[in-house]
C-alpha cells in the first residue's frame, strides 16, 4: 500500500470536501464576514481531513506491512489467519473475516474427505 493509491482510492470523498468548501465559500459572498473567517474555515476542514486520513493510512499501512511480512515467512500460508490480529479497521476486520472463513471451509474439506470418505 503506498500513498499514491490510497489517495486516488480516496478520491470521491477528496472531490467532496473540495465541493463542501467551494460552496460554503460562494455562500459566504452575500454576507459581511471577514476575509479571516473566509480563509480559516477552508483551511480548518482541510486540515482536519488530511489528519484524519494521515491516521487511517499509517494504521492500515501498518496493519497490512505487517500481514506482508508475516505471510513472507511462513511456510504454511493457510496459517496466517490464526497470527495475524485483528485489525481495529473495517475493511481488515472483513478481510480476517473473510480469510477464516475460507480457512474454516478448507478444513471441512479436508476433513470429509480423510475421515467420511475413507470409510467407504
Amino acid at each position: 500500500m503506498n500513498i499514491r493509491s490510497f489517495i486516488k482510492d480516496k478520491s470521491l470523498s477528496i472531490a467532496l470536501l473540495l465541493f463542501a468548501i467551494i460552496t460554503s465559500e460562494i455562500l459566504l459572498i452575500p454576507y459581511p464576514v471577514a476575509t479571516f473567517i473566509k480563509i480559516y474555515i477552508p483551511i480548518i476542514m482541510v486540515s482536519m481531513y488530511v489528519f484524519g486520513l494521515g491516521i487511517e493510512y499509517g494504521m492500515k499501512k501498518s496493519y497490512y506491512t505487517k500481514v506482508s511480512n508475516i505471510l513472507e515467512e511462513l511456510e504454511e500460508k493457510y496459517l496466517i489467519t490464526e497470527i495475524i490480529k485483528t485489525p481495529n479497521f473495517i475493511e481488515g476486520r472483513i478481510l480476517k473475516n473473510t480469510l477464516e472463513e475460507v480457512d474454516k471451509t478448507m478444513v471441512e474439506k479436508v476433513n470429509f474427505y480423510k475421515y467420511l470418505r475413507g470409510r467407504i
